[in-house]
């Protein structure tokens, strides 16, 4: 078992454990988080509902199986992602999060975000957008902009939720996830050319003997 895997796992255990906000006491059961700990790409919803509570998995219900369709449409499988929230446990009757409770659950996705270190986040919806742009962005205005930060990039879409809802914005989402892969292969790029130079060439080699 790799190291990134098994930290991934203690930190899954602290989620099922977590008594940090009230949700933890009316949850049935918590949503730490899925996927591979190499993911290149990484998904940030917002909260678990009530499907996702009942097993304790991201993205299960209607919203789940548009964003499995989108990732097809893309030559991906939701195997080949992580997929996260912002918030680990259902809010009754699938409130907005709160702000104490995102609180709660922010030093779990911090600490998913650095062990996973993917080169896309994808956030889904405008809670998951606020964690990485300014309060007054606003997700009908900067959907599918990408955002370069700390050597990877952002990139705010609308959540399948949100769009299942508002059938309007479903060729938008579909024209926003068509970037992904052009943005993954660009920071991949970027990321090998900077490891590059960090190495030495032959005659630094030659002078370390």
């Amino acid at each position: 078992m790799s190291d990134r895997l098994q930290e991934l796992e203690a930190l899954a255990t602290q989620v099922r454990g977590c008594q940090k906000c009230p949700l933890g006491r009316l949850r049935v059961r918590a949503v730490p988080g899925e996927g591979p700990p190499d993911a290149e790409i990484l998904f940030i919803g917002e909260g678990p509902g009530y499907h996702e509570d009942q097993q304790g998995r991201p993205f299960v219900g209607s919203s789940g199986q548009l964003l499995e369709s989108l990732l097809t449409s893309i030559g991906l499988t939701r195997q080949q992602v992580f997929i996260a929230n912002v918030i680990k446990c259902r809010p009754p009757n699938n409130r907005d999060p709160l702000p104490d409770e995102i609180d709660a659950c922010r030093t779990y996705l911090d600490r998913q975000i650095e062990i996973i270190d993917p080169l896309l986040i994808v956030t889904l919806g405008r809670f998951s957008m606020a964690r990485f742009f300014p309060p007054t962005a606003r997700i009908t205005r900067i959907h599918g902009q990408p955002l370069p930060l700390e050597g990877r990039i952002v990139l705010p879409l609308y959540h399948p939720a949100a769009v299942l809802r508002n059938p309007e914005w479903h060729q938008d989402l579909q024209k926003d996830f068509a970037t992904i892969p052009a943005l993954v292969a660009s920071i991949r790029q970027q990321r090998s050319a900077s490891q590059a130079s960090d190495e030495p060439d032959d005659l630094e080699q030659l002078t370390l003997f």
